[in-house]
């Protein structure tokens, strides 16, 4: 399970190095074949392939012309492409999603239990300005036991 924060960069050459912490779950329990994309293109999305494959098989049991699924395909392929850990521990990300996400330099990477997500720096903040957490929130996570 990935949770947590960490810094990371991304290089010249629009490669992600994953942080060592996220990397050795990625590499040890679903190995370094990814998915990156994004539904937004505000940031990167990377699911290891064996999850972003459950989220496939889920998708195959929604008829193919639910709205929904067709919204939610069209915007993940578009930004998505597969890629795979090198063996620095270097993803390189597609270069549409770098533009739009404005991948570059420091960048923070989430653990979001089964994916990992990286945003700019800025933008993350902004995000977290804008959305703030809400004591309907709170009650919306107690129902839960959270």
């Amino acid at each position: 399970m990935f949770r947590g924060h960490e810094q990371a960069r991304i290089d010249d050459k629009g490669r992600l190095k994953v942080p060592n912490v996220f990397r050795s779950v990625l590499e040890n329990k679903y190995g370094r074949e990814l998915f990156l994309t994004s539904l937004t293109g505000e940031y990167v999305r990377l699911f290891p392939m064996p999850v972003w494959i459950d989220i496939e098989e889920k998708l195959g049991q929604m008829p193919s012309t639910h709205p929904s699924r067709l919204r939610f395909l069209d915007r993940v392929n578009f930004f998505g492409q597969v890629a795979e850990l090198d063996t620095q521990g270097r993803v390189l990300v597609p270069a549409r999603l770098r533009e739009t996400a404005t991948m570059s330099g420091d960048v923070d990477v989430l653990g979001v239990q089964k994916y990992l997500d990286v945003w700019n720096h800025d933008r993350f903040l902004t995000k977290l300005q804008r959305e703030a957490y809400t004591d309907d929130d709170a009650r919306a996570l107690s129902e839960f036991g959270i």
